[in-house]
């Protein structure tokens, strides 16, 4: 979903830098500027360091990584083996807290209390917009072309989308961008 936005407003002639984590997928508008990064650290490194007019974060890195990591491989011994846990750094919240005048877009897939958690987050990390996923919805999201969105903004406005292919969802949403920049 996150290339397909950055095609889209590419396309529609934005300056464009993708962050993104491991993936085999390549930007079809030779103008973005594609940056890579391998642990959830880069991405919030990256992510403030390139916080200009327009945020939209299409996808969380994990909320957890492991305490230590392993220098060498952990041998088999045990019949059970535990890894803690802490917690990384929240890229969207820190966005929402650095906010001045930029338009911050935020996802959120959600199972249950759907619209309820997504206006917490909008309140939580500061966003003007809210692109809700559900995992109950047939055709949404993961593994597949297309998908089913909801829009919230800010004021509590709710948009409900029917199923459409990714790169019409991406067309929502940077009109959404240029509707907040026409205002």
């Amino acid at each position: 979903m996150g290339f397909d936005i950055a095609n889209e407003a590419a396309n529609q002639g934005a300056e464009v830098v993708l962050i993104s984590g491991p993936t085999h997928l390549n930007v079809q508008n030779s103008s973005i500027k594609l940056i890579r990064v391998t642990s959830a650290q880069e991405m919030y490194d990256a992510c403030l360091e390139c916080y200009y007019d327009v945020a939209i974060a299409a996808a969380a890195v994990a909320d957890y990584r492991p305490k230590n990591v392993a220098s060498q491989k952990i041998k088999k011994s045990e019949a059970t083996f535990s890894i803690e846990l802490e917690k990384t750094k929240d890229i969207l919240a820190a966005l929402g807290e650095q906010k001045k005048n930029q338009f911050l877009i935020g996802f959120a897939l959600e199972t249950e209390n759907e619209i309820e958690h997504a206006k917490q987050k909008i309140q939580k990390k500061n966003l003007d917009l809210i692109v809700l996923n559900s995992l109950k919805d047939s055709g949404a999201g993961f593994g597949s072309p297309t998908n089913k969105v909801t829009f919230i903004s800010k004021d509590f406005n709710i948009e409900p989308k029917e199923l459409k292919s990714k790169e019409e969802v991406a067309q929502d949403i940077i009109n959404k961008v240029i509707q907040f920049y026409d205002a």
